[in-house]
């Protein structure tokens, strides 16, 4: 098993199953037994959830992935084609999360906004589960 920290790290891995938790985390089930999610971690004063999957998560189920790449739209910046929610807070971020196999391509959109004084980012790394991780 090797060690992952960073999305891209998914590259090349087998994926078992993906679990979506209310647009508020992915659970990514590799076929080695280990898992893995991608959330934020909520404060009091932001909100980051899932805006929308483009794609099938089920496409990238039991073939290896091909691709798996971070895109982040900084502070406050509009990536192109994109609607802006109608309420918006004072900072906002969006973040694209791109995965591919042989049978498909699957884009997951986060939206981030906050005060500006809080984190706006996605986190990807082990599930801690009781009894430890995996």
């Amino acid at each position: 098993m090797r060690e992952m920290a960073r999305f891209e790290d998914l590259k090349g891995i087998t994926l078992s199953n993906i679990e979506n938790r209310n647009d508020k985390e992915l659970i990514f089930m590799l076929i080695t037994g280990e898992r893995y999610k991608l959330y934020h971690d909520q404060d009091c004063c932001e909100r980051v959830t899932i805006e929308d999957i483009c794609g099938d998560l089920n496409d990238l189920v039991g073939s290896p992935i091909l691709m798996a790449e971070e895109v982040i739209h900084g502070h406050n910046e509009n990536p192109e084609g994109v609607d802006v929610p109608k309420a918006q807070d004072d900072s906002f971020t969006w973040t694209f999360y791109k995965l591919a196999t042989i049978k498909g391509y699957v884009t997951i959109r986060w939206y981030g906004e906050s005060s500006g004084y809080y984190s706006e980012s996605v986190d990807f790394g082990p599930e801690e589960r009781e009894g430890g991780l995996g």
